[in-house]
């Protein structure tokens, strides 16, 4: 099958390598545009970029798919290549009606949620901050709406009580070409009858603000917790902004202590809103380098009583 493939950040690397291995015709790599990184501003290729060059296959960088020259070209291109299908994967585009009926067997989109709940930009933070147990990844052939398409095969899977947002991304990455090889297949063959989205039982996942990472003591021990495990939790610690990347919910209460006190200096254990009780198990203090919290307290003796925020 001779296909297109669209995609921009790590999550869309496995697809890409799972179509590029399959024996399948990858004419042409549609990425977002190279962006300045760093204090050089050196422009940086996306991940798929990358990937593609790997594999010798053409990339075409468009600014946009929806208006101006870049658009009318792309147009022009995918028409004169003529794909069977076209695959999207975290593009970071809307394709616009003339792409989306192009291809014999349509544009089929690899999302990592479980639709049609989670629709949007950031299904696995949202997942995780919601407290959700599972979730996974849906092919779908692409609408106009956003990721209301019909949905085609699912591939579920259980959110570990601990798991961050990197370490469930990157294992839905992989299930993520695991299913497209198989929806492709089942395309082929015929195997595969679309289902409606029943848009009552949809929501939607927003893209992340920064201020959502700010960890308000006030709230839960499990609100804390999944905010650290969805987005990154940040406080202050003796006026130095602290970052804190995973923790573990601890058993037991401390009503008595105020929100946000460190009640145990010896695991950086802190009191939140319920009475309830985080560790903070990776940590990283302004000026610093990202850490266990062990290694930490090797360096920084803590005070019982000390308020964080």
């Amino acid at each position: 099958m001779k296909i297109v493939f669209m995609g921009t950040p790590d999550f869309a690397v496995p697809c890409l390598r799972a179509l590029a291995e399959s024996g399948h015709e990858v004419a042409a790599v549609f990425t977002q545009p190279d962006k300045p990184k760093g204090r050089g501003y050196k422009m940086i290729p996306t991940p798929v970029k990358k990937a593609a060059q790997e594999y010798e296959l053409p990339v075409y960088q468009p600014l946009s798919l929806r208006k101006g020259d870049d658009a009318a070209e792309s147009l022009e291109l995918l028409r004169a290549i003529a794909p069977e299908l076209i695959v999207v994967t975290a593009y970071g585009q809307i394709l616009p009606k003339e792409i989306l009926e192009l291809p014999e067997y349509g544009c089929v989109n690899i999302h990592a949620s479980l639709l049609p709940r989670y629709r949007g930009a950031a299904p696995i933070n949202w997942c995780i901050l919601n407290g959700e147990t599972r979730t996974g990844v849906t092919s779908m052939l692409m609408a106009e709406g956003l990721d209301t398409g019909d949905m085609l095969l699912k591939r579920e899977t259980e959110i570990g009580e601990n798991e961050t947002y990197q370490e469930l991304y990157e294992r839905l990455s992989v299930i993520g070409g695991e299913l497209l090889m198989e929806t492709i297949d089942a395309l082929e063959k015929g195997t595969v009858t679309p289902e409606k989205q029943d848009d009552s039982l949809s929501c939607y996942s927003p893209m992340i603000r920064k201020d959502m990472s700010a960890l308000d003591f006030s709230k839960s021990a499990a609100e804390i917790h999944n905010t650290i495990r969805g987005v990154t939790g940040f406080t202050m610690l003796g006026g130095k902004r602290l970052k804190v990347y995973s923790s573990v919910i601890e058993k037991g209460n401390a009503s008595e202590a105020q929100n946000g006190e460190i009640v145990n200096p010896d695991s950086f254990t802190v009191k939140c809103g319920d009475g309830g009780l985080v560790t903070f198990c990776e940590i990283q203090l302004e000026g610093s380098k990202r850490m266990r919290t062990a290694d930490f307290l090797r360096g920084k003796k803590l005070t019982k009583g000390e308020l964080l925020g």
